[in-house]
């Protein structure tokens, strides 16, 4: 009776497991009545890819210990990589939904990030000890034949991750869900390095010739190949990856449309993970608006911005004097002086402020890509604007 007693709670405490850690992960919310409207297209998809890779993987690693094939264990654990990185990225979904706190301003989401470097590490991990196991079986010489059950089983491997490529580009397409393209990638990637398993297996039955371990090292090889790309481009993000360019002329043409905006300079974009965007820009207006006008364009922009890219824009204003003709003459001749000495260089938010001297105060944007220094850029402009006349040169030097 007792036995039975801690047996019910057990199957108690391991569904509510489930309900927590694989449903209300994934969909990040409690396991309620509203749970089937929040298990959305995308989590479908990855709970069942996962449950498949799951079972592949444990159906190859057990024919590759009965047969001792180690290219079929390889395959099976690049399936359980896959796995795994499909459990640790809807439990990383639901860390990245929390709400925004004292400690993190801008969210969670970034824990995506983390979440696939440490897949990543321990994919490469897997991938070097899979090419030393190879590596000793080439050395020993020795020779496993696979028996007949192993060909069907490399057979419905490559049916079963072609099915599962189909459905991530379906609902991938559907939803506009990056990680589901990713995922649909790999399932295609996967049928290639089960294919050469399998010719390694054939190949060692009917040509005397021991593949297997070949086999086995160029699937290691694949496996951290994998792991390096996904180590690279959770890298970049997480150090702050160059925003959608696309996405930066929307913001700027957004900009540009407001109303007695002159001009849009110091745009810049912050990524906090996937929803999670800000920005920052300065626009010109004319100085002689009233500063409560020009707030209320500013203002109204930064909503428009929200509203139609889902972007938090801050603006700030840089008033501009449109009557002074020797500041306007002044930067159209310093902008032919320096047109050509430095590759894409951006002259803006010019002025000139009269004093005991006068004062040439603006910024210089140049592209990230260029080879001369901000130091060296500062001094060629400083002394193109000395030839120009009696003027004080205030340059800023920024990268864009």
């Amino acid at each position: 009776m007792r036995r039975r007693e801690m047996m019910a709670r057990f199957c108690e405490k391991y569904t509510h497991f489930l309900r927590t850690a694989v449903i209300d992960s994934a969909s990040g919310c409690r396991y309620n009545e509203s749970m089937k409207k929040s298990f959305s297209a995308e989590t479908l998809a990855s709970v069942i890819g996962m449950i498949c890779n799951f079972l592949l993987a444990a159906a190859k690693i057990a024919a590759g210990a009965l047969t001792g094939l180690l290219s079929v264990m390889a395959d099976g654990v690049n399936n359980l990589s896959d796995c795994g990185s499909s459990a640790v990225a809807l439990v990383s979904f639901r860390v990245a939904r929390k709400p925004a706190d004292k400690e993190h301003p801008y969210g969670h989401r970034r824990v995506e990030y983390i979440a696939s470097m440490c897949i990543a590490f321990l994919v490469l991990v897997l991938a070097v000890e899979l090419a030393r196991e190879s590596f000793e079986k080439l050395l020993s010489g020795a020779q496993d034949v696979a028996v007949w059950w192993v060909y069907i089983l490399l057979g419905v491997s490559v049916i079963v991750k072609a099915g599962m490529f189909v459905g991530y580009r379906i609902v991938a397409k559907k939803t506009d869900c990056d990680p589901l393209r990713a995922a649909a990638t790999d399932s295609a990637c996967d049928c290639i390095a089960t294919f050469a398993v399998l010719a390694g297996a054939l190949v060692t039955q009917f040509a005397n010739f021991s593949a297997d371990g070949w086999a086995g090292i160029l699937v290691a090889i694949f496996i951290g190949w994998q792991g390096v790309k996904l180590l690279l481009e959770a890298g970049s993000k997480l150090l702050g990856q160059a925003p959608d360019a696309a996405l930066v002329e929307k913001l700027r043409a957004i900009l540009l449309a407001g109303e007695g905006i002159l001009g849009v300079h110091d745009l810049r974009v912050y990524g906090y993970g996937k929803g999670v965007t800000f920005a920052t820009a300065h626009a010109e207006m004319d100085a002689r608006l009233p500063a409560l006008s020009s707030h209320a364009v500013l203002d109204a922009l930064e909503k428009k911005v929200f509203a139609e890219t889902g972007v938090t824009m801050t603006l700030h204003l840089d008033p501009v004097v449109l009557g002074d003709e020797e500041a306007k003459e002044l930067e159209s001749r310093l902008r032919a002086a320096v047109e050509g000495t430095v590759e894409g260089i951006n002259i803006h938010d010019f002025r000139l402020v009269r004093g005991s001297t006068k004062k040439a105060v603006f910024e210089v944007g140049i592209p990230f890509a260029c080879p001369m220094s901000n130091e060296a850029v500062q001094k060629t402009v400083e002394r193109a604007v000395c030839v120009l006349g009696d003027y004080d040169p205030v340059v800023t030097v920024e990268r864009e």
